[in-house]
């Protein structure tokens, strides 16, 4: 999009000109009609200029592509004028990602350009958990009289910083004790657990015999095994209003929210499962669980553009449970029976705890990763604290699952921790 305005940076000249060249007659003194006559010719002169055409091709290299967290990662910005006309005055603002922080250099740049010409700069930012896309470049032009100004934008190819760590696996339920994406079932027949041996009958596959059993007795068994089937992985972000606090100035917990869900989505692709995606907040996201490149895609498509996971907090600050609720009766509409769902949350409230226990009570496998924003030092912070630490407390005591991530650390080692405790 292109703006051009009016700086105003001559608009009391007229003024003064007028004024002066008034006392000039007045007095009759010429030496200072000639400074209104100046004063007039300057106030002209702006008006005779058009606004300088933008024509601007911006390229953008990052030093780490993937970095690790808390490393510095150098972006240069090459800007070329491809139009016919010299920008005399070009200033620049880079599209940082939102919450990425700039440590060295300046995102900004300004820059006389001729034809042809280019301009570059350098900038480091620290690296943060997470998939950061760049925004596009803002780019203002003036005038050589300064009067009038062009602001546009200038796109780069697609550009972003994925940092994050592959997780060892996806997250467990405790009452399977199985990595979603599989269960093992009370049947028995094909699978990979042994369940107990039978009587041998007709037909039985050689393979299944017990033979060792055959050996000792001398009579024919069959091994079973207990069966295994496949079952999706939902993962749903909590991007309520509420979610949207941090800590130190730090990200907040919907930023720590997609960069988790991209890690336990990759994990259950992993190993060849099915996964979806959900968020509650502003509006119903929703991407029904599958595998396959174009459905990762549309996956890290969504996680990084849907309105619901944006990186801007929502105007209005206030909590909307209605909303949240008829998101959730949406949600529960389109899982199936099987479905396993995996919530991360700062449980901020108690909203996603009266959630996941109603789902836990009805017998759906349910795990909570909490991302801990509540580490400040205030009054207010300790308070947080202490009511995220009881309904952490109460969603184990209704058989929910947790992984309570210090999000200083890797989601990998809070999920290695969880593991641990739930064996």
């Amino acid at each position: 999009m292109t703006t051009v305005r009016r700086t105003n940076h001559w608009r009391g000249v007229v003024a003064v000109a007028l004024v002066a060249g008034s006392i000039g007659l007045l007095l009759k003194r010429p030496y200072i009609l000639l400074v209104a006559c100046l004063g007039v010719g300057y106030a002209i002169y702006p008006r005779l200029l058009q606004s300088p055409p933008v024509e601007l091709a911006l390229e953008r290299r990052v030093s780490e592509a993937s970095p690790s967290p808390g490393e510095d990662v150098t972006v240069t910005v090459t800007v070329t004028n491809e139009g016919d006309e010299r920008l005399t005055d070009l200033r620049l603002v880079d599209g940082v990602p939102a919450l990425l922080s700039v440590t060295d250099g300046s995102a900004r740049h300004a820059a006389v350009l001729a034809p042809g010409a280019s301009t570059t700069f350098s900038y480091d930012v620290i690296a943060e958990h997470g998939t950061h896309q760049f925004r596009a470049a803002t780019a203002i032009a003036r005038d050589v009289s300064g009067r009038t100004e062009v602001e546009t934008t200038v796109e780069a190819e697609t550009q972003e910083i994925e940092c994050r760590r592959n997780l060892p696996d996806p997250p467990v339920t405790e009452s399977q004790e199985q990595l979603p994406g599989r269960i093992l079932t009370t049947g028995n027949g094909d699978g990979i657990e042994f369940a107990r041996t039978r009587e041998y009958r007709a037909g039985d596959n050689p393979s299944r015999i017990d033979w060792k059993h055959y050996a000792r007795t001398g009579t024919l068994a069959t091994v079973e095994y207990r069966q295994e089937r496949a079952v999706n992985v939902v993962v749903c972000i909590d991007a309520r209003a509420s979610s949207y606090r941090g800590h130190d100035g730090g990200p907040h917990a919907v930023s720590h929210g997609v960069a988790a869900a991209q890690e336990l989505l990759d994990a259950v692709w992993d190993v060849d499962e099915r996964a979806g995606l959900a968020a509650i907040g502003r509006e119903f996201c929703w991407l029904p669980p599958d595998r396959g490149t174009d459905h990762e895609h549309r996956a890290r498509q969504l996680l990084l553009t849907h309105p619901t996971l944006s990186p801007q907090p929502p105007d209005d600050p206030e909590p909307d449970d209605d909303r949240a609720m008829n998101q959730i009766r949406e949600l529960r509409k389109r899982l199936d029976r099987e479905t396993q769902i995996v919530f991360v949350s700062p449980l901020a409230d108690g909203f996603v705890v009266d959630v996941a226990m109603e789902l836990a009570g009805a017998g759906r496998p349910v795990t909570v990763v909490s991302p801990d924003v509540t580490t400040g030092e205030s009054p207010g912070d300790r308070i947080a604290t202490v009511e995220r630490r009881n309904r952490l407390y109460a969603l184990r005591r209704g058989g929910v699952s947790i992984v309570d991530w210090d999000t200083d650390t890797s989601l990998a080692r809070a999920l290695m921790g969880a593991k641990q405790r739930w064996s």
